[in-house]
């Protein structure tokens, strides 16, 4: 059984509190939006069409509840601690089952915690959603450095091995001397560091993208390892545009996201195709997949523009992108294989769930190369990218798949 401390004079509590002069100056801001003429193509082949875009504004003015974001935050326990210099924002639901494993799961971008919210209910309270006592977390979901409501580091070298340890830290920190973790986009190559660096305590891990894939040799010899090779050729080719310029200019680009809501608004839209159409549905034509509804998306959107941190999310791609390795595995591990050295092998075992929507559906044979500790392999029926948001139930079976035996 696991335990944590109630109080430390490290961790203090949060609630957040946003000011109507904030929102206000958002509502001008959108107002004030200087609109670009009509995109010259019938699909999203020039970026973020200007239906989805203006649908967006309209609704984000008109429909919205603004007050949400505070609400949905404030309804779970959040707190605040420093690691390495950074203050560290993150929410901390304990179950109610007495035995439930410690997990630590960590979003993407242009994700943030809202992307995980829907997940809290399933795993820490899995009675209530279909699963048995014994399937339950202690769960911990902090904000990235730079994102949301943890502050901007003011210091080089925070890429994802610098997060992972402080990941390592924190749940040290809460007193947790067993638990798992998970992650998804960004905070899949914070996992995945997780199991190489392997820090004390740290039993499995699970995450729903494959990260070690750009410049490392695959095979392609079955009909679905060439798909997902396909999709990887497709990419790099016309996908990776907004990966390529916070990698390497986060800063220029981060001025159009400070400045102006929708700019804001497009170019985090702006990721893969499917959840592309899958989130101008959710407003064009009213139709939302899963959980990727009208007002989760400005939820995550809403809260990018109040904390400011359109830039300093950006920039943690810059941390992560070497030319050397591009596969967004962090300074350290890119510097090891500048010199020719294999990173080090995941030493604790791995789930792995790959959804049919994501930007590269990993088959099997691939993750087990970049895994050879893989003990548990799904291909889920549905779901994209952000698993998370669009499927939380499905994702939490999975999760709980994962580390039952493990328990």
């Amino acid at each position: 059984m696991s335990t944590a401390a109630d109080t430390t004079t490290d961790i203090r509590t949060f609630r957040i509190d946003i000011a109507d002069e904030q929102i206000d100056d958002l509502r001008r801001r959108i107002a004030a939006t200087r609109w670009p003429s009509k995109e010259l193509v019938e699909d999203r082949s020039q970026g973020v069409q200007l239906a989805t875009t203006k649908e967006l504004a309209r609704y984000w003015t008109e429909d919205y509840d603004f007050g949400r974001v505070a609400a949905r935050l404030n309804a779970l326990p959040q707190f605040t601690t420093e690691i390495d210099g950074v203050e560290i924002h993150f929410i901390h639901v304990r179950s109610k089952h007495e035995d439930a494993l410690p997990l630590i799961m960590t979003h993407g971008w242009p994700g943030s915690v809202m992307e995980l919210l829907d997940t809290v209910g399933p795993l820490t309270d899995p009675t209530a959603h279909g699963g048995e006592a014994e399937d339950a977390f202690h769960l911990v979901l902090p904000s990235m450095p730079g994102y949301g409501f943890s502050n901007e580091p003011t210091d080089l070298g925070w890429n994802v091995g610098r997060v992972a340890q402080a990941w390592a830290e924190l749940m040290g920190r809460l007193g947790y001397t067993r638990y798992v973790a998970q992650g998804g986009d960004v905070g899949a190559a914070v996992t995945d560091v997780m199991g190489r660096q392997a820090p004390e305590g740290l039993l499995g891990i699970h995450v729903n993208v494959l990260v070690r894939v750009l410049g490392v040799p695959l095979a392609t010899e079955s009909d679905e390892e060439r798909a997902a090779q396909a999709q990887l050729d497709t990419f790099r080719a016309s996908g990776s545009g907004y990966f390529l310029e916070m990698a390497t200019r986060p800063q220029t680009i981060g001025y159009a996201l400070l400045d102006s809501p929708v700019a804001l608004a497009a170019w985090m839209l702006d990721h893969d195709t499917e959840s592309y159409h899958k989130i101008a549905g959710a407003f064009v034509d009213g139709k939302p997949t899963g959980n990727l509804t009208r007002d989760n998306i400005l939820d995550n959107i809403t809260l990018y523009w109040l904390t400011g941190t359109g830039a300093s999310a950006a920039r943690s791609y810059w941390e992560d992108y070497s030319p050397q390795a591009p596969n967004l595995n962090g300074q350290a591990l890119a510097a090891v294989a500048a010199s020719g050295q294999a990173p080090p092998e995941v030493s604790v075992p791995v789930g792995f769930t790959t959804f049919p929507g994501e930007v590269w559906a990993a088959p099997r044979s691939w993750v087990e190369q970049s895994y050879p500790s893989l003990t548990y392999f799904n291909k889920a029926d549905r779901g994209g990218h952000f698993a998370a948001w669009e499927e939380p139930q499905l994702l939490s079976e999975d999760v709980r798949a994962t580390f039952r035996s493990l328990r």
